[in-house]
């Protein structure tokens, strides 16, 4: 996963700021969709363009931020081709890849530090999806019509 997208409310914005340049330093090429300001927004403006750019391969994967997390994980998941997990421990983001393998991951900023940041992300791109029983659960995922 070379490409990654980003975006954020404004409560995450400082945050996504400072993940923007620990994934670029990290050799990533990163796709911002906003917000670009502290000021005020709906997190679903920034959350619905991340999404089908994961779904129509525009970027390997996401990263999804706002302040608990919720509303963004709730906008991204909306998307049948996305499988969004918040994540506040690095032991979350290992399952979410090696069970679930998330597409985004969604990082709550009002609760969790730039280390923490750091390392929560650190263990989700160095994590490979199991794959085995699990292909079948996430089959499961989408609603099929």
């Amino acid at each position: 996963m070379k490409k990654v997208g980003i975006a954020s409310d404004h409560a995450g914005y400082e945050m996504k700021e400072f993940v923007v340049g620990y994934l670029q330093a990290k050799g990533f090429e990163v796709y911002d969709f906003g917000t670009h300001s502290p000021e005020s927004v709906d997190y679903a403006d920034y959350g619905h363009p991340l999404a089908e750019a994961v779904e129509q391969g525009e970027v390997d994967c996401g990263v999804g931020l706002c302040g608990s997390g919720e509303g963004i994980s709730m906008t991204l998941n909306k998307h049948q081709g996305i499988r969004a997990g918040l994540c506040w421990l690095p032991e979350i983001a290992h399952l979410i890849r090696q069970h679930n393998n998330a597409n985004v991951i969604v990082l709550p900023a009002r609760f969790i530090t730039n280390d923490e940041a750091v390392a929560i992300l650190d263990e989700y791109f160095s994590t490979e999806f199991e794959g085995g029983r699990h292909e079948a659960r996430i089959a499961k995922i989408p609603v099929q019509q």
